[in-house]
Order: structure tokens, then sequence, then C-alpha cells
């Protein structure tokens, strides 16, 4: 139609990534985010069924059975023999921590770079949270790719003996079911915690217990960005985060994070020109890189937040998984505005099963995210709650945490031990799960991995975790949690033999 597929903001190449979308419906979706930005505003004229077609490279069908829907919904309206308009109900505008709980059913994402701030729109097949999806369902002898802990490393020989306590106390327990913001006993233990290990003060109704922290970063995202929000997160980032910000119809806009921590002057730059709704980040022991924000930055970041109207969304999953001296104290302690909502997870690293996190926010913001988890499943399960609530309140817990940090340090020295040699580079972690490793120029990661696999020895690429989806990149992350030193041994001298191959 007179223009390459790769200079077109909505391309057939992206189109087809979903091959659950029909072709209207993706139209239908990148209309409403035009809209929604203000690139056509209420009463506006929207492009003619013909030149859209030509601009999206899509038959002129396809337009009008989108424009045909879009009328349906009250999203538009057509003048005779004028065209089609923007419905001034969609122009409505959300204050800084609004929500947004009513969105149209074919809201749906498709990669293309009016979803997400990008200077290379190219879409990696292992990106975001399917691919490692597709990473971690690949069978290997030696799994370098799960940032899970060992199952031979957590407390499983005390989960009977608290099982028969909690039907003891609860003999009703299991035909109970929980309050929606979680059980207040658990709740209320949380709180504690955070005043005396944590150094921040909170009441019990300002936690929310949620099944684990993905959920968490769910309901934040349901409850406050519709779409065409902007979203500022790090590069790289944790996966799932990226893929469930972009489902709910965001654009990603990105901040390096380093070992030295974040560009201050970037962020502030982000936060004044893109005026993100939120800025999601995991700063300490960061998911792949394991780098951790320093305490002077933690300090004015919430000043930042505050004057510019931005929610920071704090994901410290594994605080505790320390290695030396303590970490700073959570960017949370510092927030005097209620400009910073906590996600604090337990389950990983004591028992997966239970699936228990908690979120602690001001009150302007719980009551939003207690509607939404009442929709999604009217409060976790209380059973959980109570078994961890168990372990949680005794001497178990804290001891149980120390012997894991030794080893897991054990298992990082044993990794980077094997890797001396290797001209592999990277920046030891204090803490957390992983290495996050630069490669040679020459080993491109996703043909390391194809060939790696081969072998029974998985890990993940670097390009699962950019936002940007950018190729030729030469990071990888080895997770160093879930096999044992031996296996780390055999694993990486296989992984490393193949590679001197390449």
């Amino acid at each position: 139609m007179g223009k390459d597929n790769s200079e077109l903001l909505f391309s057939t190449e992206h189109i087809s990534t979903d091959p659950g979308l029909k072709l209207y419906e993706q139209v239908v979706h990148y209309i409403n985010v035009r809209m929604e930005r203000g690139d056509w505003p209420a009463d506006a004229k929207l492009p003619s069924v013909r030149s859209l077609a030509q601009e999206l490279g899509v038959h002129r069908l396809t337009v009008f059975r989108a424009y045909q829907e879009l009328k349906q919904q009250g999203r538009i309206y057509v003048k005779d023999k004028s065209g089609y308009y923007a419905h001034a109900s969609h122009a409505a505008e959300l204050g800084p921590f609004t929500t947004y709980s009513e969105r149209s059913s074919t809201r749906r994402i498709f990669h293309s770079e009016s979803t997400y701030m990008a200077d290379d729109p190219s879409v990696s097949v292992w990106r975001g949270m399917d691919g490692l999806t597709q990473v971690h369902a690949m069978n290997a002898d030696f799994q370098f790719s799960k940032a899970l802990i060992d199952p031979s490393l957590l407390p499983n020989r005390y989960w009977r003996e608290l099982m028969i306590q909690v039907f003891e106390k609860h003999p009703k327990i299991a035909a109970t079911y929980s309050a929606v913001q979680g059980d207040a006993e658990l709740r209320d233990a949380m709180a504690q915690h955070f005043s005396t290990d944590k150094h921040f003060a909170v009441s019990t109704d300002e936690v929310l217990i949620t099944s684990g922290a993905q959920q968490a970063i769910d309901l934040v995202s349901r409850s406050l960005i519709r779409t065409g929000d902007r979203v500022l997160i790090e590069r790289p980032a944790y996966g799932p985060a990226m893929e469930i910000f972009r489902r709910q119809g965001a654009r990603l806009t990105v901040t390096d994070i380093r070992p030295e921590g974040y560009d201050m002057d970037h962020i502030e730059w982000c936060l004044k020109t893109e005026k993100p709704r939120l800025f999601y980040m995991n700063p300490t022991f960061h998911n792949p890189t394991g780098f951790m924000i320093p305490d002077e930055q933690r300090k004015r970041l919430p000043e930042l937040a505050e004057r510019y109207s931005c929610l920071i969304v704090e994901d410290d999953s594994t605080y505790d998984i320390s290695f030396g001296q303590k970490p700073p104290s959570p960017i949370f302690a510092y927030d005097i505005s209620g400009s910073v909502v906590y996600i604090r997870s337990y389950s990983k690293y004591v028992a997966p099963g239970l699936r228990i996190a908690a979120v602690t926010c001001r009150p302007q913001l719980m009551d939003s995210l207690l509607s939404v988890k009442a929709l999604v499943d009217n409060g976790s399960p209380l059973l959980n709650q109570k078994l961890f609530l168990q372990y949680f309140q005794s001497p178990r817990m804290q001891q149980h945490i120390k012997k894991l940090c030794i080893a897991l340090q054990i298992r990082k020295e044993t990794m980077e031990a094997s890797l001396r040699d290797s001209g592999w580079t990277w920046t030891s972690p204090a803490g957390g799960l992983n290495l996050w490793l630069q490669l040679p120029s020459t080993i491109k990661p996703n043909e390391l991995l194809a060939k790696s696999i081969q072998e029974s020895v998985s890990f993940v690429p670097g390009n699962v975790f950019d936002p940007i989806g950018a190729e030729g990149k030469t990071h990888i992350r080895l997770s160093y949690s879930y096999a044992n030193e031996l296996q780390i041994k055999e694993g990486l001298s296989t992984l490393l033999r193949i590679s001197r191959m390449m």
C-alpha cells in the first residue's frame, strides 16, 4: 500500500504476534490508544477509512469494521457525509492516583511502538512473561533459568507440625473464607515486623495480603492504569511486571539501572516530560541484575514522586536474601506523602506454595486495591495465611533466613569461581538469587540457549528482561538459587564448553 511495514507504527508483523486476537480488534485497540493519549481528542475528526487503512497497512473493510465496533461502544460517532468523530465521553482525565476500573472488553495489547516508548521497535521472541514461560518450560538437568529456591533449602519438615497446630486452633478453617484484605492477625504481625525490622510504621489497616507479589503488581495495575497511560520502568526489568502493565494498555518508558543505581537526572526528566502514572522498581537485589539502589537515591525518590504526581511501586521480594551488610531501608520508609506502594513477598524463600505477599500503602489507595482484590479472588486462602502466620511468628523464621543466606552465598561463590576464566563479566551481587552476565560480542544468547538446552543446561537470555525488546544484546541471567554446588560446577562446565565453540 505504498509503505514499508517496517516503518509503520502498527505493522502486519506486530498484528500477527497475538494469534488469538482478530485483526479488526487490534485496530479497535489502536484507535482507543490514540484517542486516550490525546491524539484524537473529544469531537476530533478521525482519519477516513481509506487513509487509516493505508496508514496501518490493512484492508479498508478491517478499518470499517473497527469503526462500527467503536460506534456500538459509544466511543465514536458519525456525522452524515462528514466521517467519524471521537466521542466526548472518552476524554475525561484522571487525577494522578485516581483508579480506573471500567475498561472496554476489547482492550488488548499488541506489540508496537504505540504501547511503549522505545528506540527500537523490534520485539524478541524471548521477551517478557511469555519468554520466561517458554524458557521455564524447557526440561533441563542444570536449571540456571529459575530464580527459585532449591526445595531442599526450604523448611519442609516443619509444615506438617504447623498444619496440625493450625487445625487445633481453628478446626473449621478449611470451611472459612478470609476477609478480602487478609487475616487480621497476619496483617497485625506484618505491621509490627515492618515497624521493628524495616523502620517504618504502618497500621494493620494499611496492609493487604495478596496471593504472591505478582498478584500485588496486577492489583496495582488494574486499579491505577488505563489504556495509554505511561509507566516508568527499569531496564532491564522483571518480565511478568512488564506484561502486566502492557495488558492494561500502558506505554512503557525506561530508565537504566546500573551497579551504582539510577541516573537521577534522567528519572526527573522522565517524570517531568513523560508524566508517568507510576514508576515500578525493584531496588533491592534487583531481578535480574542483583543491583541495589543506594540510600541517598532512596531518600530522593519519594520527593520526586510527590513533586511530579507519580506513584512509586516498590517491589521488595528478596530484601532478606542478603550476604553481608543489611540493605538500606525501603524507599517506603522515606515516604511522607503517600507516593509509594510497598510490595513485600515472603513465600518464595519460605514456602512458595503458600503464595503470601503483603502490599502496604496509605489509605487513599487501599480502598481501590480492595475493590479489585474482591473481584479477583475475594481474599487469599485463609488456611495459607494462618499456616504462614504460625511460622512467621516463630523463632524458626529468622533462623531459616540466616541459614538460607549462607547456603545461597556459597552457591553464588561457586558459580562465580566456575566462571572466573570464562571471559564473561559481571558485578558480584550482595544478595538475591541471580548473576547478570555480559558475554563476548561474538556470542548470541538466544543461539547459546538453543545449543545448551540440547545438553540439558538452561538460562535466561537478557532480552527477556528488556522493556524495549531490542536485539543484539549479550547479557544473560544465571540463577544460582535452584541448583546445588555440584550441579553448578557441572552445568557451567558444559555451558562454557558450548560457548567456546560458537
